[in-house]
């Protein structure tokens, strides 16, 4: 199991994470937020984690 963490404040509203993994979504306030906080596979979350240009997304394993 992975927990899914990201520091909304820093976010820029760039979208990449959600260009790159469907577990990301676009919310009203024009910053990217999270549709599940904790996945059994890191999957897609990795990507968009590593194309964060300001790397708010962290992924931890719990």
């Amino acid at each position: 199991m992975f927990k899914i963490i990201q520091d909304r404040e820093k976010c820029i509203g760039c979208g990449a994470c959600v260009s790159v993994c469907d577990n990301w979504k676009m919310d009203d306030d024009g910053k990217a937020k999270l549709k599940k906080t904790e996945v059994e596979e890191v999957g897609c979350n990795k990507e968009a984690a590593e194309i964060c240009p300001v790397q708010c997304i962290k992924i931890e394993e719990v």
